[in-house]
């Protein structure tokens, strides 16, 4: 169920301000997480994606969000399998996620693995519940990144063209295994930190802000 930030009094979360229960704050992060998914209009809809360069370096680029299964700890995003994106997380697949909705003044940044899935039976279903114009990418002639003369006019190619594209479509599942949580208040900041080893339930501490 969607958040209903209308009924948050002074930019408060899903928590209470001055809680001392880090169950709450969990829950409460994975709640807004989700809300990402289903809500096109919510800040954790388009989360920043982090990972290393071929030259070492940290790059970053903004993603879809595009499913959340909180049991198993697992955010779902795509990419093109001819992309500079695909390539470093084929070499380094850990990778750092980051949200952040101002009218709540709630910052949330993941640690995660990366799991890169072509042309598999999770791919298919992944491709088969995109929409078509999500879709269109993958079957661009150029691949992202690609040096052109000129900007490409948008193509616009049948639904046999478009089906084409599954062999450029990679479904990226990232496996969570630190969430970092951070609330600016009046009344007082709240940072909190959850990591996961293994199936043991998660270590959880407060922060200093």
């Amino acid at each position: 169920m969607p958040v209903n930030k209308n009924s948050l009094q002074d930019n408060l979360p899903l928590v209470d301000s001055q809680t001392t229960q880090l169950e709450e704050v969990l829950k409460a992060a994975w709640s807004l997480i989700k809300e990402g998914v289903s809500d096109r209009r919510s800040s954790f809809h388009l989360p920043t994606v982090a990972s290393i360069s071929s030259g070492g370096s940290p790059t970053m680029r903004t993603v879809v969000l595009r499913g959340v299964d909180v049991t198993n700890r697992v955010l779902r995003f795509h990419t093109d399998s001819r992309s500079a994106k695909f390539s470093e997380l084929s070499v380094h697949p850990r990778i750092a996620l980051h949200f952040y909705d101002a009218s709540i003044k709630t910052q949330i940044r993941l640690d995660a693995t990366a799991e890169l899935h072509l042309k598999d039976p999770l791919a298919v279903a992944a491709w088969e519940a995109s929409r078509p114009f999500s879709r269109l990418c993958y079957a661009a002639e150029i691949g992202p990144g690609v040096e052109v003369a000129s900007p490409p006019a948008a193509p616009t190619p049948s639904v046999a063209e478009i089906d084409s594209g599954f062999g450029n479509f990679c479904l990226v599942i990232a496996v969570v295994h630190h969430l970092e949580w951070l609330h600016l208040a009046a009344a007082g900041h709240q940072r909190a930190a959850f990591n996961w080893f293994g199936e043991s339930p998660p270590s959880a501490r407060w922060l200093a802000p």
